[in-house]
């Protein structure tokens, strides 16, 4: 079984757990357990004893390990970001966008395979199974090598603006930005096995026209997929909106009919009580940044909602944005930050418990994403994304408590082996099917000559000698 896939008929026995975080409705934890997987799915979950004598085509020892299931990255830029990660000053501020925009403008598709490549590589090895990249990719025909190769599971789109901006993404007339996502959608949603989805992607509703709204959200109810916008709910974008329009960003979206079950409005922090009770009416979704909020001081602890907004059942993800805005790419610090922000921004500890941020990572995003039915929780008949633990280290003792000891001792460090659709992509805590270091160099050089070629240059505040 080549590279662990198992696919075809092959099987998997994931076999004498310590723990398993099944996240599934009732919320089990199964001690001594083990999961058996035919052709990407799981088939069986129980009792190690219960499958002793079950035969596989391959058997993972799980002894000492914590199986959970895959974690969900619901908004995360990885097509440019590597190639020149780190070089932004803190205080770049507004021309932070200009400058990314202009850098990824030259990135050709080898680069950007490369770049795709490097990210999906970093977030498998921190347990990240499935993630969505919204639009930032150019090259998707070239990058589908990268998540055919990787394994990954993947939500991809173009995005696109049809109003003028001032960040460098390119005016499309409402027609051609309108066709350009129909195209991504008519030509990748299920690939590779139904690991690549694609969505409708308006940049953002500052960025498009009622026109271009509308028409996104018709693609994404007619071929049975999402959409997916850039809501952030800054004071401007909400001081905009109200002199354009004489409503809110998420009241307006609800006026002009673009929202609904298959609409997820990333990061939205500065949402109020009328803006979430219309996502509630629709059923929308939302992901939030923590990483990157913070990073950028967008205050997420001073007018945050995430409590609000699951008080009212609002599905929420967590996502950790851009490698040079964020600059971390590793949905379980997301989960922390979840954890413990809304704790003393509130200062009330029982805001955001553990297991409500376990849940954000997992069957959370699942449900921003309209997969719930597929994965996002270890169940019989949902694909097998899974992520084994090393409880050999010592950020994991000593374990009286599972779900506490993931969500606050632990981070990616201790993520052993993961799986994607029953395939083996990460193991002994290193890639199946790349090369890293290899891959690094090569990034190396790329983000380089990208530097060279655009002038852009950062020098480091303290002397280099």
């Amino acid at each position: 079984m080549a590279n662990g896939t198992a696919s075809n008929g092959s099987t998997l026995k994931i076999h004498n757990a310590r723990f398993i975080l099944t996240v599934d409705a009732g919320r089990r934890i199964i001690t001594d357990g083990s999961i058996f997987v035919e052709d990407g799915r799981i088939t069986q979950v129980g009792k190690a004893r219960e499958m002793e004598s079950v035969p596989a085509d391959r058997v993972l020892d799980a002894s000492e390990m914590v199986i959970t299931p895959g974690m969900i990255n619901g908004h995360a830029h990885i097509s440019y970001a590597h190639a020149t990660r780190g070089i932004f000053p803190d205080t770049l501020g507004a021309d932070y966008l200009p400058n990314v925009f202009k850098l990824q403008g030259e990135l050709d598709e080898e680069a950007e395979y490369c770049t795709s490549l490097l990210a999906i590589t970093e977030m498998l090895k921190g347990g990240t199974t499935c993630f969505m990249d919204p639009g930032s990719t150019k090259f998707i025909d070239a990058c589908m090598d990268a998540y055919n190769e990787s394994g990954c599971r993947i939500i991809v789109g173009m995005h696109v603006t049809d109003k003028p901006n001032p960040v460098n993404l390119p005016q499309y007339e409402t027609g051609e930005a309108i066709a350009i996502m129909e195209h991504a959608i008519r030509e990748y949603d299920h690939r590779l096995n139904d690991r690549v989805r694609a969505w409708a992607m308006p940049f953002s509703p500052s960025f498009s026209t009622e026109e271009m709204l509308r028409g996104a959200k018709r693609l994404a109810d007619e071929y049975g997929t999402g959409i997916t916008l850039h809501t952030s709910n800054s004071p401007s974008e909400v001081e905009d909106s109200l002199q354009e329009h004489g409503l809110r960003p998420v009241e307006y979206l609800e006026k002009i009919g673009v929202m609904g079950e298959n609409v997820l409005l990333s990061h939205l922090i500065g949402v109020n009580d009328a803006e979430m009770d219309a996502m509630a009416r629709g059923g929308s979704t939302t992901v939030m940044c923590p990483s990157q909020t913070l990073k950028q001081g967008t205050g997420i602890t001073r007018i945050g909602k995430l409590p609000e907004l699951l008080d009212r059942g609002i599905s929420v993800g967590l996502g950790t944005d851009a490698p040079n805005n964020s600059n971390l790419m590793e949905t379980m610090r997301a989960m922390y930050l979840a954890a413990v922000l809304y704790k003393d921004g509130r200062e009330d500890i029982s805001m955001i418990p553990p297991e409500t941020a376990l849940e954000l990572a997992t069957i959370g995003g699942a449900e921003a994403f309209c997969l719930a039915d597929e994965i996002g929780s270890i169940e019989v008949g949902k694909k097998a994304d899974m992520v084994l633990f090393d409880t050999r280290r010592a950020e994991w003792r000593r374990v009286f408590n599972q779900v506490n000891t993931l969500v606050y001792n632990s981070d990616g460090r201790s993520v052993h082996t993961v799986i994607v659709d029953g395939r083996v992509v990460i193991e002994d805590y290193k890639p199946t099917y790349v090369d890293e270091w290899q891959l690094i160099q090569r990034l190396q050089a790329i983000g380089e000559e990208l530097l060279a070629k655009t002038g852009i240059s950062f020098p480091s505040t303290w002397p280099v000698v």
